[in-house]
């Protein structure tokens, strides 16, 4: 007979709950910081400063070395670049070769300069020293020591479609659209999503070589604006996108994009945002964070009052966690990479906030404490 317990080709097996202290990494607007956890690891220190003066747009851990960070910076009149600490954030060093586009082709209309090193993604297992850096503009790098030095994924950035993807237009702006949500299979490491803000969500099975893009039925606006792809930890063939033009899912398998957003009492989607958490032992279990969409450019909560929203169907129906949060008159966003979860049981999920505000909760969204205040805007919120 077949085993019970046994799991399509697809799937992957259910991670142990986490146990043991960890600690809560925030990048903001001015600077990083590290909130040490204490006990168990639900307990945290007050934020302590690792990097001040400098914009830090992701903040991660190593995830085989505790206390190995890279930070992605940049600070006034300074170039990007990537920081790495060996001891948990007392000493930094920089990129000997930070990212950097390889030269212009002589009919290019011009020649693409990184503002920002907006994303980092640590590379397969089996490859422990590959990273992997996401830009503004567009851009896809790689490092093979650890985010000492870095080079351009050319198979992606000589695309004959790249320029048609990335919007040249809007690519130049300094503060333009990011390539991000990066995320390299567990199962291969040639295999590879990831997303641009102006380009729509981009696969590999050949690392990196050629790229398709996954419009999966989508319309051309939803289709190239992507503002987070996350895939599910037990099923990397299921991909969550969250975006301005609402959430949706896409099984691989099946290539469409289906919307699965919450909706309001008027029957109309309201599921326009920036971040989606996955829970790590179920992929038909996520949260969101609905904003106003871009109604007057606002990108708020609704009615001032956040709340997330969790599926546990697969986005078939929604129930409002907001317990704990401000009942009215808070309008602050949480950014894309500012919502994470952090494996324990029950799990355990945080955000930042647009305002400075660390939120934690311990019972799966249920109720919310703010555990910090009086940080400069977090960009980003990871656990490590």
């Amino acid at each position: 007979m077949p085993d019970p317990q046994a799991q399509p080709k697809h799937k992957l097996r259910v991670p142990r709950a986490r146990r043991g202290p960890f600690r809560i990494l925030l990048g903001t607007r001015k600077g990083a910081f590290v909130m040490d956890g204490e006990g168990a690891g639900r307990d945290f220190e007050a934020p302590r400063p690792v990097i001040l003066g400098r914009t830090c747009f992701h903040l991660v851990r190593d995830p085989f070395r505790r206390d190995v960070l890279l930070a992605g910076v940049r600070g006034p009149g300074e170039g990007p670049t990537v920081l790495r600490s060996e001891d948990a954030g007392l000493t930094w060093a920089e990129a000997d070769a930070p990212p950097c586009f390889g030269p212009a082709a002589p009919d290019a209309p011009y020649e693409r300069v990184v503002h920002q090193v907006f994303w980092l993604s640590a590379g397969h297992p089996n490859d422990r020293d590959t990273w992997f850096a996401g830009t503004c503009p567009q851009g896809l790098f790689r490092s093979d020591d650890g985010g000492r030095s870095w080079s351009p994924v050319e198979g992606l950035h000589l695309h004959p479609r790249f320029e048609e993807w990335t919007d040249l237009a809007a690519d130049r702006t300094p503060d333009g659209p990011k390539l991000h949500s990066v995320h390299v299979d567990p199962r291969s490491a040639t295999r590879m999503t990831l997303a641009m803000s102006s380009g729509g969500v981009l696969a590999t099975e050949d690392g990196g070589a050629s790229w398709e893009r996954l419009e999966g039925e989508l319309d051309h606006d939803a289709a190239i604006t992507p503002q987070l792809v996350v895939p599910a930890t037990t099923n990397p063939d299921r991909l969550w996108m969250q975006g301005h033009h609402g959430l949706h899912r896409m099984d691989r398998e099946e290539g469409v994009w289906v919307r699965t957003g919450p909706r309001g009492a008027d029957g109309e989607f309201h599921d326009a945002g920036f971040p989606v958490a996955v829970h790590p032992h179920d992929p038909d279990t996520c949260w969101v964070v609905p904003l106003n969409g871009d109604r007057g450019g606002a990108r708020l909560p609704l009615g001032g009052r956040p709340a997330l929203y969790r599926t546990r169907d697969a986005g078939e129906t929604w129930e409002r966690q907001g317990a704990g949060l401000a009942e009215e008159g808070a309008w602050w966003t949480v950014k894309r990479q500012a919502l994470a979860v952090d494996g324990c049981d029950p799990l355990g999920l945080y955000l930042g906030t647009s305002s400075g505000e660390v939120w934690a909760s311990r019972d799966e969204g249920e109720s919310w404490t703010r555990i910090a205040s009086g940080l400069p805007a977090i960009y980003s919120l990871e656990i490590g």
